[in-house]
């Protein structure tokens, strides 16, 4: 009867502590400046908070909230507009909307199910524009404030400290030449001339340049670029070593003895563009697709990958001795394929969502980084991360001990490590959560935009004399060889009094 009593007052408490205050709801997000703020989709989160007034860190239930869109296209037709909710599990929600066309008179409200009252409710005159509309704005602050642009990166900072004075037409033709080794390395030349972008690409691989060009297509839809020039490394590893000539080249890996220029990875890029359309993995959706709750998670650590670096062998020898710890295996051999037999065989496929039904996971480096950090610090486990000289562009701004567990290079100390965390879970719970906000407060579609476009632009922030347009000094030109990457055929009428950027372009 006492044990019956205990177990009523804990449901009670449990759906207590369930109950929302749709009034004090917390919202933030590039999704509530629609007007301001093109993406392909756009996205607020939704932190609750119960009836005491504390943020809530479970779910309230999948069902918590109602979402109703509606606008009307110029020539008065309902818009196409669709939508989805995403339950991070930890008392927040994701709400994300796409535009196929671009509205007027844009309406978008949120209700909680359980009362029908209104956590949010705004409505837009518009124009609302959808991402394939080219519609830049004039003024490079005003679009970097709306979307809430940090006014400097430490990372900017230090990759263009050894470029103070950038004369292309003395060295484009020292570039191509020493890069020229068409069967390992790949690049790209690109130019960006009254925001139409122009490139000429050397090596046989050459596949990659389709996501330099996406980034760049996208951000010339929505901002007046400087006119630039500047080489993009299309392969993974950085090319420039710290005792070679100061090259100035763009990549998307940077190491402790190259001086490449890095960029985020073409893989966050991608997804960041493309979310809610032809990627199905991007930092968001991370979030919401992590169905497993903490306590019930498995407390071993999960691993999938191919066999790019020995250390992906040894983890198999090391997994093997510590059967409880670890579930992890090889899912390709290319490298190492006459120890297959070894270390196989392959295993298949495991949707990335599923990674964190388990408690624990290992960032180990291929051939670079590994490029799926990001959404493992995103999801709702403790990363390991193995220590490296290869990293991207935000790592200089991760703590470890706070974000992640750092673990030798040989991974010596991972099993201690791991027993170090099943036996301190609560603090592991803590790292847990501040990685993910640290996904959220840095590594969303819209600081992807934001690292781009202070990159490569010459604006008026307190990093003025850091970025890359003001270190060039040769005149930017289109050379006779250059080819136009053309923005997408699409009818989209351009909404706006100030005739200036036509007479510009």
């Amino acid at each position: 009867m006492i044990f019956l009593l205990i177990l009523l007052l804990a449901t009670f408490q449990e759906i207590k502590d369930h109950e929302i205050n749709p009034s004090k709801t917390i919202i933030w997000g590039p999704g509530l400046k629609p007007d301001k703020i093109t993406m392909r989709a756009r996205y607020i989160f939704l932190q609750f908070v119960d009836l005491q007034g504390k943020n809530l860190t479970k779910s309230p239930g999948k069902d918590t909230v109602n979402v109703y869109t509606s606008g009307l296209t110029s020539i008065g037709h309902s818009c196409h507009i669709s939508t989805q909710i995403l339950d991070c599990k930890d008392g927040s929600f994701i709400v994300r909307y796409k535009l196929y066309n671009t509205c007027f008179n844009f309406e978008l409200t949120i209700k909680a199910k359980s009362s029908n009252l209104s956590i949010l409710s705004v409505k837009f005159r518009g124009p609302i524009y959808e991402e394939e509309c080219y519609c830049p704005n004039l003024s490079i602050n005003s679009w970097l404030e709306n979307l809430g642009c940090p006014k400097s990166y430490k990372q900017i900072h230090d990759d263009l400290a050894p470029f103070t004075n950038v004369d292309f037409d003395k060295m484009r033709e020292n570039i191509v030449r020493t890069y020229d080794r068409p069967g390992s390395i790949s690049l790209c030349h690109y130019v960006i001339q009254s925001n139409k972008i122009f490139r000429e690409c050397h090596g046989r691989y050459v596949g990659f340049k389709i996501f330099m060009d996406s980034i760049l297509l996208s951000i010339t839809r929505k901002v007046l670029l400087p006119d630039i020039e500047f080489f993009v490394n299309l392969g993974d590893w950085p090319l420039v070593s710290k005792e070679s000539k100061n090259y100035p080249i763009f990549s998307w890996c940077g190491s402790f003895d190259t001086k490449d220029i890095v960029m985020p990875t073409y893989d966050i890029t991608e997804s960041s563009l493309e979310g809610m359309s032809r990627v199905m993995l991007d930092m968001l959706s991370v979030q919401g697709n992590t169905d497993t709750l903490w306590e019930k998670k498995i407390e071993k650590i999960f691993w999938r990958g191919r066999d790019s670096r020995r250390e992906r062998l040894d983890l198999i020898d090391i997994s093997r001795k510590y059967p409880d710890l670890f579930n992890v295996s090889i899912t390709n051999f290319f490298f190492f394929k006459d120890e297959m037999n070894k270390y196989g065989p392959a295993q298949s496929y495991v949707s990335f969502f599923n990674f964190f039904k388990y408690k624990y996971q290992l960032n180990i480096d291929g051939t670079v980084a590994a490029y799926r950090f990001p959404y493992l610090l995103a999801g709702d486990a403790l990363v390991f991360k193995q220590e490296s000289k290869y990293y991207e562009f935000f790592y200089n701004s991760l703590v470890p001990g706070k974000h992640y567990i750092p673990i030798k290079r040989d991974l010596s100390n991972l099993v201690e490590k791991i027993m170090w965390a099943k036996k301190h879970d609560q603090e592991v719970l803590q790292i847990t959560r501040s990685a993910r906000q640290f996904a959220r407060d840095n590594l969303l579609p819209h600081n992807v935009l934001c690292y781009h476009v202070v990159l490569f632009h010459n604006n008026m922030f307190v990093f003025t004399l850091q970025e890359w347009s003001k270190r060039l000094k040769s005149k930017v030109k289109v050379l006779h060889n250059m080819e136009e990457v053309l923005q997408p055929e699409h009818s989209c009428e351009y909404y706006n009094d100030d005739e200036k950027l036509r007479d510009d372009l």
